[in-house]
């Protein structure tokens, strides 16, 4: 007879047990603050610290995998170009430049959830927006004849990259305050303006949101 009980008990045991194992909110979405320190990666501009913000929205796959979207925007920035002269600046150049920054990033996430700190780290890669090098063709070359001995406004669009991770903490089982995120930043702007490959530095802060538990 007990050998019967536990035959029948032990297949609800290991449901339960799974079903707790298996909790865990099956979306989590989120808005921030962020802030971009970006790195130009020529000597003829300077660096530049960029605010913004957007959202990021996470399908969870189970407990610890999660696929990320990441997008965020970053007001306009001023950069002073300062450009001897050289075969694609002949004359030399320089003028003061505002344009702005998007990035759209996509990949896994993986996650530790605790009661009280769920720390989490990712991989993102996708692409990046910014006016400035357009900006900066209409502002230097357009205005003077022959300032560039190119012609065509540089693309806005660029490859992009973010590796890093940060921290949730739960107030409720809906809602965790994110106090940071830190990430390496790559953005790969290729152009007469600039070297490819800026290596920036990125910071998050904000709220997430929980559901489908």
């Amino acid at each position: 007879m007990k050998l019967s009980k536990a035959f029948f008990l032990a297949p609800i045991v290991l449901l339960a047990a799974g079903a707790v194992a298996q909790e865990f909110p099956r979306y989590e979405v989120g808005g921030n603050y962020s802030y971009v320190r970006y790195v130009p990666s020529a000597s003829q501009t300077n660096n530049h610290s960029l605010n913004g913000g957007g959202g990021t929205a996470v399908v969870n796959l189970n407990s610890y995998l999660g696929i990320k979207m990441d997008l965020q925007g970053y007001g306009s920035m001023t950069s002073n170009f300062f450009i001897p002269p050289s075969v694609n600046f002949p004359g030399g150049a320089n003028g003061s430049v505002s344009g702005n920054l998007f990035t759209y990033l996509f990949g896994p996430q993986i996650k530790f959830r605790t009661p009280k700190v769920q720390p989490y780290a990712h991989v993102l890669l996708g692409g990046a927006h910014s006016n400035v090098y357009g900006n900066a063709f209409s502002t230097i070359c357009q205005p003077t004849a022959n300032a560039c001995a190119f012609s065509g406004s540089p693309s806005s669009n660029a490859f992009a990259m973010a590796v890093g991770g940060g921290i949730d903490i739960p107030i409720t089982k809906l809602i965790s305050i994110r106090p940071g995120e830190v990430d390496y930043l790559l953005t790969d702007f290729s152009n007469r303006f600039t070297n490819s490959n800026q290596n920036n530095f990125r910071y998050l802060g904000g709220v997430t949101f929980t559901f489908g538990r």
